[in-house]
């Protein structure tokens, strides 16, 4: 089976199954949050200050780290399910070249992944966009600003999947790999920001605001290729991982 062949398999996989439908859930429910938050939010002083400025509702909008985490727990979830259930024995027995295999599994959860993403930031944007007619303020972002921020969502949609889905792959278990996802993407990178403070514009957080235009701690070109790290490693590992061990 050629390795396209494999990926477009592997994409059937991903979409016969209520995975996908219960993110795309959670993202209109994340956009009418926010939503709710233009119309009804308040700062302290009553006043609607944190969406007066385009800066301001960029931010508001940015959700290039929630997507990672959101596809991390994605790509975890369909490659350790794979692995408890068994079912990835016949892919590996239809291609015996399990690195083939392998490539074309995380292919597929990467383009699910920034599809994902994508999703996700266009349903915020327009929920934003529909909302604020309700303020005294109007959509601000420029068409510069809002593609920016898409293609930072679509990108850390892919890296969030690929670091899902190669721990899933090491870890096998599916609780574990949800486990490893969170600990990766939310509970590790503040403590190590606590022992190593110049790792602050380093953790994922803060790589997500540099390549959506929201901050300036580092250039756009360093936090794309540190957030690429993100999901490099873990898919690499994944792979050899796969190679190197039986898969039942």
């Amino acid at each position: 089976m050629t390795w396209l062949r494999l990926v477009r398999a592997e994409i059937r996989k991903l979409t016969t199954t209520r995975l996908p439908l219960g993110f795309l859930a959670v993202l209109f429910l994340i956009a009418g949050i926010d939503a709710a938050v233009v119309i009804f939010g308040t700062d302290m002083d009553g006043s609607k200050a944190f969406i007066a400025t385009a800066a301001d509702q960029q931010s508001l909008m940015a959700f290039a780290y929630n997507a990672m985490l959101g596809t991390g727990l994605f790509g975890a979830i369909a490659v350790a399910r794979e692995h408890g259930h068994h079912t990835v024995v016949p892919t590996y027995l239809t291609s015996p070249r399990r690195i083939r295999a392998g490539l074309a599994q995380l292919t597929a959860i990467l383009l699910g992944g920034a599809l994902l993403g994508l999703i996700g930031q266009t349903l915020i944007i327009t929920g934003v966009a529909l909302a604020l007619p309700s303020t005294e303020y109007g959509f601000l972002v420029s068409i510069g600003g809002v593609t920016q921020i898409l293609a930072a969502t679509t990108l850390a949609g892919a890296v969030g999947a690929l670091l899902g889905g190669g721990l899933g792959a090491v870890i096998r278990n599916l609780g574990g790999a949800v486990t490893a996802v969170v600990l990766a993407l939310f509970m590790i990178p503040p403590l190590v920001v606590q022992l190593f403070s110049d790792a602050a514009s380093w953790i994922p957080p803060a790589l997500g605001g540099a390549i959506s235009g929201v901050t300036s701690d580092v250039s756009v070109a360093a936090a794309v290729a540190a957030l690429l790290l993100y999901g490099l490693l873990p898919a690499a590992a994944g792979l050899v991982a796969v190679q190197r061990r039986d898969v039942v």
